[in-house]
């Protein structure tokens, strides 16, 4: 956490605000904060702020419960849920979803998500990849903030492009903000609540000490200068100023700062939980509104986990606690952006990890289902007000238009100014790796 005695700056929720450096080496991870931002350095930094916030919901949602119930199924299918229309007709979505039946035109549900590999983390939503198919080049496939923090650079020096707002959780792949994978630790995210926030404070250090160590760094730097040929030593008091800006600048801390936000706009997204729930995630509405007013300073993607949907047992009262709460935070982010003029630069997906089995077991849940699972788009500039792809009777594979996990990351990328079908990256080896193998973005959203 980064405290600078004077300038105390707080969660809502009494939780210190900034974990991001520590003085000592201005360090990170073992890297220093000049070697963080020489890194990114040597990215090509975009010139418009395209973004995207991804809703990850830890467990696996119930596709059946949600964007695709069976009305004619069998009981023991169809469960207790009933159907409400939509804003578009012919679209019909749960009704603990109000709110977003409302807005259809502005949403496109996917009832036919492919390719999961059952395992209970984040990683394929983040990368798109499989964490047990398939090969991985050294280091792991990076995550699309990653990505981004690579290929687009910060919009502000001051703020990092990559933030993740999930906090520690029991079972922590759920945790996972996005891996950089072989992209390496400079490109990693942000966590405002993660690892090593006490060994990242600045205990005792005021702005004036953080002035005098940067003068002591610069007096250092004066001696060798006389003797540098290369210009690494002039080149190195760009990264350091960076460093400073980063450290002194308030924008990311105001960002971070809810309290800063209309009080009608806070009323609109509610609060929800701050408390993770068993061992999955909070149900805090607040990191709704905070993944916007990050991207409005400057963030290009934003991640937060919403819950726990592992439900094995109790699967309809929880969706009645749960769904609800995902109505109002995802349907007060997509009226914030469109309000704010931001929608059609900023992508919204939601989803998790696979869906639920179509039969109900004994403990009125329903089990892990990688044959299917289930998605929500907005923003982005898609064409919104739309479903796609359709499942059998029961729903338990595609009838029609499967759509893979891969497709909807092409998607975002072609969205954020990023061609999914050309664009590779240097791995470890020098070897230009593409970003994904099914490389084609969505044409019904184009």
């Amino acid at each position: 956490m980064l405290t600078i005695p004077g300038r105390s700056h707080r969660f809502c929720d009494g939780i210190s605000r900034r974990n991001f450096l520590q003085l000592g080496g201005l360090a990170l991870g073992g890297l220093s904060m000049s070697d963080l931002l020489r890194a990114e350095a040597k990215a090509a930094v975009g010139s418009s702020h395209k973004a995207t916030i991804m809703i990850f919901l830890p467990g696996g949602p119930p596709h059946l419960d949600m964007f695709d119930l069976k009305v004619d199924a069998p009981v023991e299918i169809r469960g207790e849920f009933q159907p409400i229309k939509t804003a578009v007709p012919g679209i019909e979505i749960c009704e603990h979803l109000p709110r977003m039946a409302a807005m259809m035109q502005k949403l496109v549900p996917i009832r036919t998500v492919v390719g999961s590999d059952g395992s209970h983390s984040s990683y394929m939503c983040q990368t798109g990849h499989s964490q047990r198919r398939g090969s991985r080049p050294q280091g792991g496939w990076p995550s699309v903030g990653s990505v981004l923090s690579r290929l687009k650079g910060p919009v502000d020096r001051s703020v990092p492009p990559f933030v993740g707002l999930a906090p520690k959780m029991g079972h922590m792949e759920w945790a996972d903000p996005g891996q950089p994978g072989f992209l390496g630790k400079s490109h990693a995210a942000f966590q405002p609540a993660g690892q090593g926030m006490a060994d990242m404070a600045l205990k005792g250090i005021t702005t004036e000490r953080l002035a005098d160590r940067k003068a002591v760094l610069a007096s250092l730097d004066r001696l060798r200068r006389d003797v540098d040929s290369s210009g690494m030593i002039t080149a190195a008091d760009a990264f350091t100023q960076r460093a400073f800006d980063v450290l002194t600048s308030s924008k990311l801390v105001d960002a971070l700062d809810v309290e800063r936000e209309d009080p009608q706009v806070r009323e609109r997204y509610g609060k929800g939980d701050p408390k993770n729930v068993a061992d999955g995630g909070p149900r805090n509405l607040e990191h709704f509104l905070i993944a916007r007013r990050l991207v409005e300073a400057g963030v290009r993607c934003v991640t937060l986990a919403f819950s726990r949907w592992d439900w094995h047992g109790g699967n309809f009262n929880r969706g009645r606690q749960d769904l609800p709460m995902l109505d109002q935070g995802v349907t007060a982010l997509v009226e914030d952006l469109e309000h704010r003029g931001m929608l059609d630069d900023v992508s919204v997906v939601v989803w998790g990890e696979f869906g639920r089995t179509p039969r109900i077991n004994k403990n009125a849940g329903r089990d892990h289902w990688p044959q299917v699972s289930c998605a929500l788009l907005a923003g982005g500039g898609i064409r919104a007000g739309q479903v796609i792809g359709e499942t059998n009777h029961w729903g338990e594979v595609p009838k029609e238009r499967p759509v893979h996990f891969q497709e909807v990351i092409a998607t975002l990328y072609h969205n954020l100014g990023i061609d999914p079908e050309t664009t590779t990256i240097a791995d470890h080896a020098g070897r230009p790796q593409y970003l994904l193998k099914q490389r084609i973005p969505m044409p019904e959203l184009l």
